[in-house]
């Protein structure tokens, strides 16, 4: 009976539901972390709350900062972490997947090893059998990707497109 209590005090509350998301942010970023470790050894991320999150950084004794702070290379780096966890994951009971994966940019702040193990977390991912869409202007990373679609600017307005691969 006490137990049936505590259950109906806290649904009004929201407290259950609160519990069960902060339960699944709090695997999303383990699973991210994980994604984050395989790219670079510098990052880990932390959940402050169910609206915040905390970057580590473990090559400056630890030092946390809001992701909001983060430069560009250092945000690719997170949101590439959470959106490979989101994919990876499968949060939605099972039925359902994430399939494609599109990203815009992002490349040209990394080095060339972060870059290479952030192709590599991509490569294994389309192994998995999801699409990944890459947009990018950058020659070393273009030579990656297996499958292309080459868009060049013609003139006024005018582009032509060629498929490679």
């Amino acid at each position: 009976m006490e137990r049936w209590q505590k259950l109906v005090s806290a649904i009004p509350a929201n407290s259950l539901r609160d519990f069960a998301l902060q339960s699944m942010f709090d695997l999303l970023i383990t699973i991210a972390n994980r994604q984050l470790s395989g790219i670079t050894s510098r990052y880990a991320l932390r959940a402050v709350d169910l609206k915040d999150m905390v970057v580590i950084d473990l090559w400056n004794a630890g030092e946390q900062r809001p992701v909001e702070i983060l430069s560009g290379g250092e945000s690719f780096l997170v949101s590439l972490s959470l959106a490979l966890a989101l994919a990876l994951s499968e949060l939605s009971s099972g039925r359902s997947r994430l399939e494609s994966l599109f990203l815009d940019e992002g490349f040209g702040t990394l080095d060339s090893e972060t870059m290479d193990a952030a192709l590599n977390a991509l490569e294994s991912l389309r192994l998995s059998g999801r699409t990944i869409g890459v947009i990018s202007h950058i020659d070393q990373l273009t030579r990656r990707i297996p499958v292309r679609i080459d868009v060049k600017r013609t003139g006024v307005g005018t582009s032509t497109i060629h498929v490679k691969g």
